[in-house]
């Protein structure tokens, strides 16, 4: 094994195979970076050499480390010598997903802790004037940002785009989802010509739309593609439970309180199920929070907090969670209901099994959502394991415990005395 270990590592390129600025190279030391990804070698070869490129590759395969050394790389080497205005950014990452933004704006930072270059994070849900702030209190270098807030600073002339020399579509697919590229549209306009400026454009599928933007904004983009080995992890178990409607709820309540359930992330389709589930599970004295669109953006990036760092054990999520997010040491992801897209059931299992960890995977399969499964198991290229839940799993969830916590708004909040709860 030893030996089958060593021959890969000497397959893998290093970072030290490219040329790049001291300061960056320390702080990609001290973060522990030593072998590049695969989309990390493909890409970095055209892109520190100046080329537009569109990259295919499925979250979790370190993109967001290639587009950032990159443009950190090329600051660095082609320092201002004028003098700079506030609000001017030399490079702007859109990301489609508030939690995304959060998350690059943050790796930025740290790829550029050992330099004085400037990342400030521009995302909805949070006070734009603390936001406007953050952009007058020095010369901004890299602005990372969700399409709705970026425009809303554009559009009120906080922040000037002409000066932009890198521009990064992070999830361009999930953006051409969730209906933003008209107002990424907008943002791209007020950039410089495309022929003045650098463009990557990453997504993880290459659909015509997509190849039609990426020739619209940038030019001549080399395309890169990573396939993965498999489209789901190897080191993710995955099992599908067929079950009734009237037993997902005990099921999950006892999968839950099986050993091993330690750091578990339950996805369902809609808000209102999100919220009633969390509800229920909090009932029953299991701490848990609550991810969706609906929460307030700080109470978002405080649950997110809490359950990464262990105070809570379950975080119950639509698929606001299912994309982009590095969360450790999470043993078990469940699909309370089986996601609509197949390409959501391959990121919602993709936040187990990381970094060499083994997860497993646990669907729930009941007669109104069972016929989304032959989708799916055409995206996987392979069958799931279909099997009914032993008899000890189905065992009748006990009396609520708690007053509820997460009922929508509008509800009766009176307290009911222990009852059986349903899913």
């Amino acid at each position: 094994m030893e030996s089958t270990v060593e021959e890969t590592k000497e397959k893998l390129l290093t970072f030290d195979a490219f040329e790049l600025q001291q300061p960056l190279r320390e702080a990609i030391t001290k973060l522990g970076f030593e072998y590049c990804t695969p989309i990390q070698a493909q890409s970095l070869v055209h892109t520190l050499a100046g080329h537009d490129v569109t990259g295919r590759a499925q979250t979790g395969t370190g993109k967001t480390a290639a587009f950032l050394i990159t443009i950190i790389n090329d600051l660095l080497s082609n320092p201002v010598e004028e003098e700079r205005f506030l609000g001017e950014p030399r490079a702007l990452v859109i990301a489609p997903t508030r939690e995304l933004a959060i998350q690059i704006g943050n790796d930025s930072v740290k790829l550029t802790a050992c330099c004085d270059l400037h990342t400030v994070t521009l995302v909805g849900g949070e006070d734009y004037s603390k936001q406007n702030r953050a952009l007058d209190k020095q010369a901004v270098d890299i602005v990372v940002a969700t399409p709705g807030r970026l425009l809303d600073f554009v559009s009120n002339d906080n922040l000037y785009l002409g000066l932009v020399e890198h521009l990064v579509l992070d999830e361009a697919d999930r953006m051409l989802d969730m209906g933003f590229i008209p107002q990424v549209r907008q943002v791209v306009s007020r950039t410089p010509r495309k022929d003045c400026r650098q463009t990557l454009l990453f997504s993880a599928t290459f659909t015509p739309e997509i190849i039609e933007l990426a020739d619209r904004w940038a030019v001549d983009p080399i395309k890169v593609e990573v396939e993965p080995e498999k489209v789901a992890a190897d080191a993710v178990d995955q099992l599908v439970y067929l079950v009734t409607t009237a037993d997902k709820y005990n099921l999950l309540f006892n999968i839950l309180s099986e050993p091993g359930a330690e750091k578990v992330m339950v996805f369902s389709n809609r808000r209102d199920q999100v919220r009633k589930l969390a509800d229920s599970l909090y009932r029953n004295g299991i701490n848990c929070g609550v991810l969706s669109g609906e929460i307030p953006q700080n109470k978002r990036i405080r649950t997110l907090d809490a359950f990464k760092t262990g105070k809570l054990r379950v975080l119950v999520a639509t698929d606001v969670a299912g994309r982009g997010l590095h969360i450790d040491d999470v043993t078990h992801v469940i699909n309370y209901t089986l996601p609509e897209e197949a390409e959501d059931y391959v990121h919602r299992i993709g936040r187990t099994g990381r970094a060499g960890a083994i997860g497993t995977s646990i669907s729930f399969a009941c007669e109104e959502d069972s016929f989304l499964l032959p989708a799916i198991e055409d995206k996987l290229g392979s069958k799931l394991e279909c099997t009914h839940p032993l008899e000890h799993l189905l065992e009748q969830a006990p009396g609520f415990e708690r007053e509820s916590r997460f009922k929508p708004k509008g509800t009766d909040r009176r307290p009911r005395k222990k009852s059986r709860a349903r899913s």
